[in-house]
């Protein structure tokens, strides 16, 4: 015969169990559902599949191929403008430098990859490493960069772009999710 204590004991030992297993299955079923949160920390636009860069050959602007240095543990703001961009250009590689600064100690685990000519004026900080115009990588791109619209991605220390920053974008979305990874 069960006592009153037992049943109460009982009862709150059921309570426990059916709220942990009952948001764990509201847990799984949201998961195997396959939703997803409608807004996500990140300001940039995740891609997927994350293209890999590794396989194309990638060089400087001297000519020197590019190695991706995991073990650095470096990110990298690629962008690879139009050829003769101008201005819009330049403003972008000025927002990259506010960006690169603003990121302070942190600065030298940051590389702003510019693929192709820099415009007339650009600023020069040490995070800016200039490459080669690649069709190899342009073939990877979601978008084709053109003067008035120039996208911006952030490539992972291995060599896969993670990020897409749409034409037209604040800086500021690009130094907030930079702060969350560069550590």
């Amino acid at each position: 015969m069960n006592t009153p204590n037992q049943t109460r004991s009982r009862f709150i030992l059921f309570l426990v169990a059916a709220m942990f297993l009952g948001s764990f299955g509201v847990a799984a079923t949201l998961f195997f559902s396959g939703w997803k949160p409608t807004q996500t920390r990140n300001v940039g636009e995740m891609l997927s599949p994350y293209p890999d860069l590794r396989p194309v050959a990638l060089l400087l602007a001297d000519g020197t191929p590019w190695q991706w240095q995991p073990t650095s543990r470096h990110w990298h703001v690629v962008v690879a403008p139009p050829a003769d961009c101008g201005a819009p250009c330049l403003q972008m590689l000025q927002s990259l430098q506010r960006v690169w600064v603003s990121e302070g100690r942190h600065a030298d685990k940051l590389k702003v990859l510019w693929f192709g000519a820099l415009p007339a004026g650009s600023p020069e900080f040490s995070g800016l490493v200039a490459m080669q115009p690649s069709p190899g990588l342009q073939a990877l791109l979601p978008d084709q960069a053109r003067a008035d619209a120039l996208p911006v991605y952030l490539a992972d220390p291995n060599g896969y772009l993670v990020l897409r920053y749409a034409p037209g974008f604040n800086p500021s979305g690009l130094r907030k999710d930079l702060g969350r990874v560069l550590k």
